[in-house]
């Protein structure tokens, strides 16, 4: 993840976003690259942010939400997992091509929202889902 993508990211997570939150962006070993919380974000929406990030850039799936329904029914393998993962809504993972470059963790608004946002943000930034 470059940081031009991600500052552009940050910048348009936090113009758009309805109410406070936290974004993350992480590289592909889910590090991080930039990050911001608005006024008025809970403090714990910062390691929300951070561990949905994290999730995305690391795991097989695309997305907190992909790996989330891949594990549903198998709470063993859930459970096998880094203990860092989530599997909140609002972590997806940010591409160049095919290659995977980091991700993007929004948390403070409901699941989908942030996930909307994290989506909305990568695109804009001219990367990938």
């Amino acid at each position: 993840m470059q940081l031009q993508h991600a500052r552009a990211i940050v910048d348009l997570v936090v113009s758009e976003a309805p109410g406070p939150v936290s974004v993350f962006v992480a590289d592909d070993h889910g590090e991080l690259v930039a990050a911001a919380t608005m006024d008025g974000a809970a403090p714990d929406t910062r390691l929300n942010a951070q561990r949905k990030a994290y999730t995305a850039a690391r795991s097989d799936a695309r997305s907190t939400r992909e790996l989330a329904e891949k594990v549903k029914d198998n709470p063993v393998e859930r459970a096998s997992f880094d203990p860092f993962f989530t599997f909140f809504l609002g972590g997806v993972a940010a591409f160049d091509g095919a290659t995977r470059v980091g991700a993007v963790g929004v948390s403070g608004l409901p699941g989908e929202v942030d996930e909307q946002l994290a989506r909305r943000a990568i695109e804009t930034a001219g990367l990938t889902l």
